[in-house]
């Protein structure tokens, strides 16, 4: 009877279902905003019969954003609804692999889009800026094979690595004997937890360097222009493109807090930090999503159109 109520009382608390049901909401809103980003930019590729780079990133993250949200909101899910079924092979390994390469894609193609952006935007005299600036186009699909290489490694290690976790976890039916398992876990598996943290490093400071240089850039060539009392007809598309790199900056800083977070464990039971911190991964993608939309022309023109005719539609009933 003691082990029954330990486990339903693990099974429901107020912070798991609540979390639960703002994450739910979060993974809704952002596979819509993904997918209509794919669906757009998939009409545009069968009318033209061609993707320009901009679009090849845009595209392969909105489908890595949707698998993502997905495999949060079911290890969400199981997570406070059904942890048992974490303990049960290979349901953990393949669903922590899983998700692992999605969120790995996402913050990878994200960053490859903020080099895009850095390179084709921005303008310096080097010549090895000048190279890549000349090639950025063809480098597209390199960069892009690249973070799904480096994002299957990682799902890869923690495959291994979880497999590893239940075939030395032993049989529990109380939180306590939980927590003392993973703490061994935790002394036994730093490397792995090292390399996690050092993925997430490092695609951050592919955004910090791609959008200080293009920050950079631009107050350069305003300051010019200013100057030399010029106006030149590209300085708005340069300035959405700043914004758009600005509230990623500040979004993806936060967003690698809270990930670090998750991979040094600083919160072992539920509380309002690991709310916060569930919520905001998850909101991430669908939010920055919309950015995305609103600084891109083509894709704001699509969206305004639809909300346009769901006006129309409403007002007729």
């Amino acid at each position: 009877m003691e082990t029954c109520y330990c486990l339903q009382k693990y099974n429901l608390t107020s912070y798991g279902a609540t979390t639960l049901a703002i994450i739910s909401l979060e993974v809704f809103a952002g596979m819509w905003i993904n997918a209509f980003i794919a669906c757009v930019l998939c009409i545009g590729w069968v009318k033209k019969k061609t993707l320009n780079s901009n679009e090849k990133i845009l595209l392969l993250l909105s489908w890595s954003r949707i698998s993502s949200v997905c495999f949060s909101w079911v290890n969400e899910f199981l997570a406070v609804i059904y942890p048992n079924y974490f303990y049960v092979h290979p349901i953990l390994q393949l669903l922590s692999s899983f998700a692992t390469f999605w969120n790995y894609s996402n913050l990878w193609v994200s960053a490859s889009l903020c080099v895009f952006y850095c390179i084709k935007i921005a303008n310096f005299r080097n010549s090895f800026f000048i190279y890549l600036k000349v090639r950025i186009d063809r480098m597209v699909l390199w960069l892009l094979l690249g973070s799904g290489i480096s994002a299957l490694a990682m799902g890869i290690i923690v495959y291994d690595h979880n497999g590893t976790v239940q075939s030395n976890n032993l049989t529990f039916t109380c939180l306590r004997n939980f927590w003392e398992e993973s703490i061994i876990m935790d002394k036994h598996f730093f490397p792995t937890f090292f390399l996690i943290g050092f993925g997430y490093a490092a695609s951050f400071l592919a955004v910090i360097f791609s959008a200080v240089f293009l920050l950079f850039s631009l107050w350069r060539h305003k300051h010019k222009m200013q100057t030399n009392s010029m106006k030149d007809l590209s300085m708005e598309a340069h300035i959405r493109a700043m914004k758009s790199i600005l509230s990623f900056l500040v979004m993806y800083s936060i967003n690698f807090v809270c990930l670090i977070l998750t991979v040094i464990d600083a919160m072992k039971n539920e509380n309002a930090m690991t709310l916060l911190v569930s919520i905001y991964l998850c909101a991430f993608p669908g939010v920055h999503s919309l950015i995305l939309i609103c600084s891109n022309p083509k894709l704001e023109k699509a969206m305004l159109k639809i909300l346009s005719c769901m006006k129309c539609a409403f007002f007729k009933k």
